[in-house]
């Protein structure tokens, strides 16, 4: 049995106020540190064989983070940054709806078809991190591994694993330091036993 764990970055101050972030490289705040040190007390696993990581600095401090418990070195993939959001890159969704109403609607409610002005589709980032992802799978069967990446990221792969279109993805929750856990079986069919879990946090640092 393959054991994947699946972890979002801890929280920055560009998701405390709102701005999408996209592939901008913006630090962890305090309280994405102290999540991710949290995280590291009570990660879900006693032994880890590898841990990968966007290569984005809120995504690898994280990774480093855990890393530290299992004495890991952070192996760093490109293929799991975040999704570029092109010319909304740093902006709020107040400021995006403001500059572009059909293209936000479309974001939220056609996800699957939407293309961002001058960033990338759903599409474009499930096919990079899933390619990936399966390569990482057969490097490490019958390994507990950790993939340390973003919200968008996350929720492509986890409808990649699901069988859920595309369409779908925003009907999937991922906080900030969430923990999503697939298992695969000998044939690599992937079964998800845990979904956006933040129970190594406390109700106020959610």
């Amino acid at each position: 049995m393959t054991k994947l764990i699946l972890v979002r970055h801890g929280q920055t101050e560009w998701n405390s106020s709102g701005k999408y972030q996209g592939q901008s490289d913006v630090p962890l705040s305090e309280r994405g540190l102290a999540q991710a040190e949290l995280l590291r007390e009570h990660f879900p696993v006693d032994a880890v064989d590898a841990i990968y990581s966007s290569d984005l600095c809120r995504a690898r401090v994280t990774a480093e983070t855990i890393a530290a418990r299992f004495g890991l070195t952070v192996q760093l993939e490109p293929a799991f940054r975040e999704l570029s959001f092109g010319d909304w890159e740093g902006l709020t969704y107040e400021q995006i709806v403001s500059g572009w109403p059909e293209g936000m609607a479309n974001f939220l409610q056609h996800p699957d078809i939407m293309q961002i002005p001058h960033g990338e589709t759903f599409a474009a980032v499930q096919q990079r991190a899933t390619q990936r992802l399966q390569e990482l799978l057969t490097a490490h069967a019958g390994d507990t591994f950790v993939v340390v990446c973003h919200g968008a990221v996350l929720r492509t792969i986890l409808c990649h694993l699901l069988g859920i279109p595309l369409a779908n993805v925003w009907r999937l929750r991922q906080f900030n330091t969430a923990v999503d856990i697939v298992d695969f079986n000998e044939d690599n069919f992937p079964m998800v036993s845990v979904i956006n879990s933040t129970s190594h946090l406390p109700v106020d640092m959610l």
